[in-house]
């Protein structure tokens, strides 16, 4: 950036945070697009004119309200719920809700800022929006999950539509949770309509939608290191998370040859040297996924568990983030560097902290952003909407192909954004790819 650039950067920048104080997620969302944006931005008049800027930093509008439920042993507990709808310009508003004890308003806000532009680069009609509770539902009963669900669906039903704004699952909101949600809108609004995705596929789900994401990153890491003169097999890859996201990038990359080497939970992580094998996989995916358990419940052969400590210290070729928001910072990512990465990949939104995307850049790691490599996830929403509005139903096969075309489309966008001397820089390419699309319908619209 040159020096007028910085100081523009500077000063919207202090704007940004006087208006929104005490919301650091959100302003490090913000400053990590408008960086990469500014250059561009700058020399076009007609969207400085616009104050497009200005306005695709500042939500549609949030919503904000109470839910009230009842414990199994009728304790009346009330929690803190939120729906921020960023920005419709491209159409309905689309992303999750999150059900964890650290969702804030800043939280929600840096996320559903960041789905303006992963919706964007889907090349589907999603506006971005996102949403969830401080309510965290581990410990708690099937009633209690579902008795909060329906309480919070009694509120959130008069802010949603299949045409309006069509919400999805993320951390803490499964099948379970979005079953319960969407039975709920029924009994209110007395009608079947694909207002919630990642729907159980006997009532409207897409096939491939819980491997989405997971398989998505996969397929983006793919076309990265093809675009640079490298392959997948045969390359380490160290994981954080032992979530959906985790779980089905770690099975996408077994199948595609790589060697899967960490998983990680709030606990600890794993270390399997010689990498995963298949069957690992599936006792991994038991206890956590259908027993519940904990990384350190994982007795195998060949594995070492590392009890308070994070992934990134084991020698690997490419780290796959894909746990939480800056769960990957400056320490961490000089430590990757000096073990020989050559790619990141993110699997979460926003895992990399400012400091650490400076070091991958300095060292010119491939570095793919969560708003590209992870947006597999909503694209799959995105044709479930389709299916549920054709009232069809496409093959695994057929749901699969459109995801892979999805994220050979978004590399292919980011590629052409931002390729200088052999070197991609996929921040700068997501975020001016994703931001053009909105900015030229922002500006057709007018003053609204």
């Amino acid at each position: 950036m040159t020096d007028a650039e910085k100081k523009a950067l500077e000063k919207f920048m202090t704007g940004l945070k006087k208006r929104n104080p005490h919301e650091e997620e959100f302003h490090q969302a913000v400053e990590e697009v408008v960086a990469s944006i500014l250059p561009w931005y700058l020399q076009h008049d007609d969207y400085c004119k616009a104050q497009i800027l200005e306005r695709v930093t500042e939500p549609d509008r949030i919503i904000s309200f109470r839910v009230t439920w009842e414990t199994d042993n009728e304790e009346i507990r009330a929690n803190r719920a939120w729906r921020v709808q960023f920005n419709h310009a491209l159409g309905p508003y689309k992303g999750g809700l999150r059900f964890h004890p650290s969702v804030t308003q800043s939280v929600l806000k840096f996320l559903g800022f960041e789905q303006i532009f992963k919706n964007s680069l889907t090349g589907l009609p999603m506006g971005g929006a996102k949403g969830g509770s401080n309510f965290n539902p581990k410990g708690k009963s099937q009633s209690e999950v579902m008795r909060f669900c329906q309480s919070m669906m009694t509120e959130l039903h008069r802010h949603i539509g299949e045409d309006i704004d069509v919400p999805a699952g993320d951390i803490g909101v499964g099948g379970r949770e979005v079953s319960y949600l969407f039975g709920q809108y029924m009994r209110l609004e007395n009608r079947w309509s694909g207002v919630l995705t990642g729907k159980g596929q006997s009532f409207g789900g897409s096939a491939v939608r819980t491997e989405a994401t997971g398989w998505g990153a996969v397929y983006f890491l793919e076309h990265m290191l093809k675009q640079h003169d490298e392959e997948l097999e045969g390359k380490r890859v160290a994981i954080s998370g032992a979530g959906n996201v985790a779980f089905y990038a770690a099975d996408k990359l077994l199948e595609e040859g790589a060697k899967v080497v960490t998983l990680s939970d709030s606990k600890g992580f794993i270390h399997v040297k010689d990498g995963l094998s298949r069957d690992q996989w599936q006792e991994l995916y038991q206890i956590k996924e259908v027993q519940r358990r904990t990384l350190a419940d994982f007795q195998s052969e060949g594995v070492e568990y590392h009890e308070g400590q994070r992934p990134w210290g084991v020698p690997c070729e490419i780290a796959m983030p894909c746990a939480t928001q800056n769960e990957l910072d400056d320490v961490d990512a000089g430590d990757l560097v000096k073990n020989g990465v050559i790619a990141v990949c993110e699997g979460a939104n926003m895992p990399t902290t400012i400091g650490a995307i400076r070091i991958f850049k300095e060292n010119r790691i491939l570095h793919a952003p969560g708003k590209a490599s992870n947006a597999g996830g909503v694209a799959v929403s995105g044709l479930e909407q389709s299916q549920n509005a054709l009232r069809i139903s496409w093959s695994r096969e057929e749901v699969d192909r459109r995801l892979r075309d999805i994220m050979k489309n978004i590399h292919r966008r980011c590629v052409e954004e931002s390729t200088h001397n052999g070197y991609t820089n996929y921040i700068d390419g997501s975020n001016l790819a994703g931001f053009k699309k909105v900015a030229e319908a922002m500006l057709a619209y007018g003053a609204v």
